[in-house]
């Protein structure tokens, strides 16, 4: 745990940084063009590498010392972020830009990722792997609670050009814990050795390993959707409160965020979660289903960030319960290239939602619960009109799919009973 710890500081300092300026972009990009689908696109340009570079990241992180590609990718993301502030001082950062730094940053994390998870596995007993994953997931929500407030506080006085600054020092902590530690080599499964040679069969090998496999198969295909419905979340919430209350409140709100999902990874690093993983899945999954409604149900901002901060609170239980159960189920040497699986498929539900959410929000929902809308005398007397309840409406929809979806897998055998299956029969 001596090393897991380590690296775990360093992270976290490093999130807090990497938090700051994804905040300032997406402020700056929405201050800059005042479009909810062009910010939007920032946000798929963070997606698309986790598509694109996936199988070939797997393979990386499989083939090579994991605590040297972990240290690469830092030293990548510092390099993207020097260059964003060099842009904004000269006075040459245009909003293409962001999308490009936004894209190469997004590279380097998924490998960061990707070796950070299949290194835990290595690092921490199986029965901590639990408490391992509620510890990892705690990075992001202190990231989620300081750095939106933080950037908000921040945005007037330095800019963005001086939170870029701060996120570039950051990455020398990620960097410094990690050459004071080593991380142990997985030994060689039989799986392993047998494709060892064939750069087909190791591109296509996680494919394979979970599509034999019905209850991966059907946590795949469930979180595939939830990504999907999510992925709406990010490009309509944040604006939403922008046009309310501005970049500051903005912040305040949205580390409301962070609070609930630093609360539940805290709970989840003592609890370690349920035993039946799967269960602690799916059941809390429905509950987040019902909390999601309220995003949209009033205008209120106390409604907007209660709702927000249960909803996260409940986050870091599904989260770290599923990242025990795949880790308990892959072997160490297998991880990097069956995770990526996941991850490819997560941003693949989350870039076909991210190219939807600004169009329907405002061409076919927002129209809606404007004054003179199709709803306004019906539904706009529950929910309100005006700008933004179209949106909410929006919300209330995504929270429906997103319990019914859940409720549908508890009702899949495979999937609710794989705690109680062999890992190969998982």
């Amino acid at each position: 745990m001596r090393t897991f710890l380590i690296i775990w500081f360093g992270q976290l300092i490093s999130t807090l940084g990497s938090g700051l300026t994804s905040f300032a972009f997406g402020v700056w990009v929405y201050l800059e063009t005042g479009s909810t689908t062009l910010f939007a696109l920032n946000i798929l340009s963070w997606t698309l590498p986790g598509i694109l570079f996936s199988s070939l990241v797997g393979i990386l992180v499989d083939r090579f010392d994991r605590r040297l590609v972990l240290i690469l990718s830092d030293v990548g993301s510092a390099l993207t972020t020097l260059t964003v502030w060099a842009l904004f001082t000269t006075g040459h950062l245009q909003v293409w830009h962001v999308y490009i730094v936004t894209f190469c940053s997004a590279t380097f994390s998924n490998i960061q990722w990707t070796a950070q998870s299949a290194a835990v596995t290595m690092l921490v007993p199986r029965q901590q792997l639990g408490r391992a994953s509620g510890m990892m997931a705690m990075c992001d929500a202190v990231s989620m609670l300081v750095s939106p407030a933080l950037a908000g506080a921040l945005y007037l006085p330095v800019g963005l050009g001086g939170i870029v600054l701060i996120d570039f020092v950051t990455f020398f902590f990620a960097v410094g814990t990690l050459l004071l530690v080593r991380i142990p080599a997985p030994p060689p499964s039989a799986e392993s050795l047998r494709i060892r040679n064939s750069f087909k069969e190791n591109v296509l090998f996680g494919w394979k390993y979970i599509a034999v496999r019905p209850g991966l198969r059907g946590l795949l295909v469930y979180f595939a959707f939830l990504s999907f419905l999510l992925g709406m979340v990010d490009p309509l919430l944040q604006p939403m409160v922008l046009n309310l209350h501005g970049p500051m409140l903005t912040g305040f709100v949205m580390s409301s965020m962070g609070a609930g999902y630093l609360i539940g990874t805290l709970v989840m690093s003592a609890w370690g979660g349920p035993r039946r993983r799967a269960l602690g899945i799916l059941i809390p999954g429905v509950i987040q289903g019902v909390v999601m409604i309220g995003f949209g149900i009033s205008p209120s901002l106390v409604v907007i960030a209660g709702s927000i901060f249960i909803f996260s609170l409940i986050d870091p239980i599904v989260g770290g319960s599923s990242q025990a159960l795949w880790q308990s189920i892959v072997p160490a040497d297998l991880q990097g290239r069956v995770f990526v699986v996941r991850w490819m498929i997560s941003k693949i539900g989350l870039a076909s939602s991210l190219m939807l959410a600004g169009p329907l929000a405002e061409k076919e929902f927002e129209p809606l619960l404007l004054s003179n809308g199709i709803l306004a005398d019906s539904l706009g007397k529950i929910i309100g009109i005006g700008a933004g309840r179209g949106t909410g409406l929006q919300f209330i929809v995504l929270g429906v799919l997103f319990c019914l979806s859940s409720i549908l897998a508890l009702c899949y055998a495979p999937l609710r009973l794989m705690d109680t299956c062999l890992p190969e029969q998982a």
